[in-house]
């Protein structure tokens, strides 16, 4: 199998289209059409997993971090970043990584950290806007179920947990052919002609326009074909910053304190004053999550969970909220699971291994 279909799971799930504008996910070293012969996961890259790599063959290195954020002007050897890129080009190992966009797809590294917390129905705390489009066209009455299935089928239509939306109308459509045309209906250089037609629509993320416009090529049955397709502000629910949900039953304070502690698996809980007595709504932020914190106040969450948080900024909870800084690495380390299963449940041809090795830059005494 070559890396590149390997990669194209991973896109599907968390199109790269996804990550902030900061980020560097995709494949940062290596060659897409290379053949794999072994995958290994971790939630860094560092020279001690290129080590890693080797040992177990693989070529393959999926990483939730990207080792390179910004762009390099040497390559010399100088620091970590530029020995990992230079051992894992010398030994011909692909860096992939899969960073910002994970974390924003509502299967991703938050609905994870969600799961482990056992919270109920959790959503998306901050959609993202202009990720959506609607496509509108006009098809004869006979070819609306057809073209319709075809655009369902590129994955427009979705909404939520619901899928195959659309809104159709009927009305009246005209057109003349001309003397170079090969018209489904009428004759070339013809009359004017008058069909009824249905206005079809639907609404679909934005990454998947070539794929939608392609299937609707292939299935319309015109040979010229009529469409709009619009920028929407929207929002998309299942795209964003963040998870916020309820607890099967609340917890005293300081309580789930410890119930976040053992289930993170993380040696330090810093967290402001325990404000509120209970703890019924969570919300939660793989990484440095921050600025996401009075969005957290305003969908009535009594606790939010991420990392990274410096001194003065756990005054910003006010008293309104319990801020919890788990740790940036403990926040994430299970995604290397996350993303094992999910490779696991497409692929059955491809060695997937976990990096064993601890890349948490921070020690507690």
């Amino acid at each position: 199998m070559k890396i590149k279909e390997i990669l194209n799971i991973l896109e599907q799930w968390a199109p790269p289209s996804y990550q902030e504008s900061y980020d560097n996910s995709g494949l940062i070293v290596g060659d897409r059409n290379a053949e794999c012969r072994g995958c290994l996961v971790t939630l860094d890259t560092i020279e001690s997993v290129i080590e890693e790599a080797i040992s177990n063959n693989c070529n393959l290195i999926i990483s939730h971090h990207p080792i390179v954020f910004r762009g390099l002007k040497t390559i010399t050897g100088k620091n970590y970043v530029e020995r990992t890129v230079l051992k894992a080009i010398k030994n011909d190992i692909a860096i992939y990584a899969i960073h910002t966009n994970l974390d924003n797809v509502h299967t991703g590294v938050n609905k994870m950290i969600a799961d482990r917390l056992g919270l109920e129905r959790p959503k998306v705390l901050a959609p993202k806007n202009q990720i959506l489009r609607k496509l509108t066209t006009f098809v004869p009455i006979d070819a609306r179920e057809k073209v319709a299935q075809a655009l369902f089928d590129a994955g427009a239509g979705a909404i939520g947990e619901y899928d195959e939306c659309s809104f159709s109308t009927t009305g009246t459509g005209t057109f003349r052919p001309g003397e170079n045309t090969n018209p489904t209906l009428g004759t070339a250089g013809g009359r004017r002609e008058h069909v009824e037609e249905a206005r079809l629509e639907v609404i679909f993320p934005t990454h998947l326009t070539g794929k939608v416009l392609h299937h609707l090529q292939e299935q319309h049955p015109y040979e010229e074909v009529a469409y709009y397709l619009y920028n929407l502000e929207n929002s998309n629910q299942e795209v964003g910053s963040g998870m916020v949900g309820n607890l099967p039953e609340p917890m005293a304070a300081l309580e789930f304190l410890h119930f976040l502690k053992k289930t993170m698996e993380t040696d330090c809980v810093r967290h402001t004053a325990i404000c509120r007595p209970t703890i019924s709504r969570v919300a939660v932020c793989g990484g440095a999550g921050g600025f996401l914190l009075n969005t957290a106040k305003r969908a009535n969450a009594d606790i939010f969970i991420t990392a990274d948080y410096k001194y003065h900024e756990f005054f910003d909870a006010d008293g309104q909220i319990i801020i919890a800084d788990i740790g940036h690495y403990e926040s994430e380390a299970f995604t290397k699971d996350l993303i094992i299963d999910h490779l696991k449940e497409k692929l059955s041809n491809i060695a997937i291994y976990s990096s064993k090795v601890n890349s948490n830059p921070i020690n507690y005494l």
